[in-house]
């Protein structure tokens, strides 16, 4: 057994190869389930919205307040992982997830589900970090590549979420989207119980103490940006511009308070070496980027097909499965060459092909060829530039300090989160009254396109790195 360090706990040299696939199956199993649930609630919001009584708006504050509570708890989930244990907290947010998810089912107004959504998000931010720090911890020096695989999962959810919801709101009912975590998350939980080691007893020194004040400065701060989003993208928003304009700089000011909190607060609950400290804030930049930005617009893909070429909503959300397995495909590649290849190199080249992909987009498709095939090889291409950016924008910021795992993971699902929000938001905005909107959302797709480009200078400043860590 060798010598433990700080980074790389004793318990790490206990699993043998094969009980490290069997974590890896267990924590990617909650992964899936989390991803999957991102997709597969919009696909039901007609039905639960005529079951429930309630308005479009009330129904859609149903993902609102998910998504809310799932940018709120990444960070602190992160942060309570690295303090009181990866398998402590992975359990936790098993537990909190299924609970919650029975209870939506069950729920038989649309306030008590818009509340529960918000549990369900709280049980759902706690996956990534703490499944990333039983990998760090744990799978010694496979870790590297083990957390570069996490990229393959998150597709896979994107692709199968609204294929069950169809199904599930075709032939059963609405509560379904809800009730199939119930089973999975039991499993996942029993799964956890008996094969993820033990944490190592936590000294004194090492409990957390909460930051009531950071994190309230940070709920308003998400809030009042969320509700810009919200208003920005809605057609015929309640609201004028004179109170948007107050939510902004609400959001501004409090986002400045935020900052300015975890710089003097002993101890902050997010350091601020984390989040914009030497190499980490070029990272999050580059995640923001070329991970939120990027799937926030390729989400809309489907609505484009819609809007430009007429598609129904069936044949043009077949346009992402192919991006989805290309996303996959070349996940696995760049995970398997990234000791040799280094961080900058598949940035570079996932970035350059992202940026094309959202250039063929936007682009009309060549006379005789079907819009469907354009989109779809377009749509590949996208996926191929995202599988190549995914493992190395994931380990460039946890071998920094892989002793912070779980935090860095929950930063880097926040800024995937932020810019998400932020493209899709400005892109629905864009839509808000135009007279064509496909046309509209292919000039949205060149503008992605030419940020992509104009961003590809960062990758220079990303710390660099070969060989395991």
């Amino acid at each position: 057994m060798t010598g433990a360090t700080p980074d790389t706990p004793a318990a790490s040299a206990e699993l043998t190869p094969a009980r490290r696939v069997l974590v890896f199956c267990i924590v990617s199993l909650a992964l899936l389930m989390m991803s999957v649930d991102s997709t597969i609630v919009a696909t039901a919001l007609h039905a639960l919205q005529q079951d429930l009584h309630t308005s479009e708006n009330w129904a859609g504050w149903s993902i609102t307040t998910y998504a809310f509570g799932f940018v709120l708890m990444l960070p602190i989930s992160g942060r309570l992982s690295d303090r009181y244990g990866r398998r402590r907290v992975f359990l936790g947010s098993v537990i909190t997830f299924t609970a919650a998810s029975l209870a939506c089912g069950l729920a038989h107004d649309i306030v008590t589900l818009v509340l529960l959504r918000a549990l369900q998000a709280a049980g759902g931010a706690g996956f990534t970090p703490s499944a990333t720090g039983i990998v760090v911890d744990h799978f010694g020096q496979a870790r590297d590549r083990a957390v570069g695989l996490f990229g393959t999962i998150f597709p896979i959810g994107a692709m199968i979420g609204p294929i069950f919801g169809g199904l599930f709101v075709t032939y059963a009912g609405w509560r379904d989207v809800f009730f199939v975590n119930v089973p999975i998350g039991l499993v996942v939980a029993v799964l956890a119980l008996r094969y993820i080691p033990r944490d190592p007893p936590q000294g004194q020194h090492q409990r957390l103490r909460m930051d009531g004040a950071g994190m309230a400065l940070l709920a308003v701060t998400l809030f009042a940006c969320m509700l810009v989003a919200s208003y920005l993208g809605e057609a015929h928003a309640p609201v004028g511009p004179a109170l948007l304009a107050l939510l902004a700089g609400v959001a501004g000011v409090s986002g400045w308070l935020f900052l300015r909190h975890v710089a003097r607060a002993e101890p902050p609950f997010i350091s601020p070496r984390l989040i914009h400290g030497p190499g980490f804030g070029v990272v999050n930049l580059v995640n923001m980027v070329y991970g939120g930005i990027s799937i926030g617009a390729v989400a809309l893909i489907p609505l484009y097909a819609s809007n430009r070429y007429g598609m129904n909503a069936l044949y043009a959300g077949t346009l992402l499965v192919a991006q989805g397995c290309a996303s996959i495909v070349l996940s696995v590649l760049a995970t398997m060459a990234l000791r040799r290849t280094g961080y900058r190199l598949p940035l570079y080249v996932g970035g350059a092909i992202s940026a094309v992909g959202m250039l063929l987009v936007a682009l009309a498709p060549p006379a005789g060829m079907a819009p469907h095939a354009w989109l779809t090889g377009a749509a590949l291409v996208l996926g191929l530039g995202t599988g190549a950016v995914n493992p190395a924008s994931r380990n460039a910021g946890l071998q920094l300090a892989p002793q912070e795992s779980s935090s860095i993971a929950g930063l880097r699902s926040l800024c995937f989160q932020l810019g998400t929000i932020a493209v899709v938001s400005l892109a629905t905005a864009a839509l808000a009254g135009a007279a064509d909107a496909g046309m509209r959302q292919a000039w949205v797709y060149a503008a992605v396109a030419a940020l992509l480009l104009l961003a590809l200078p960062l990758v220079a400043r990303v710390p660099e790195h070969h060989g395991a860590w």
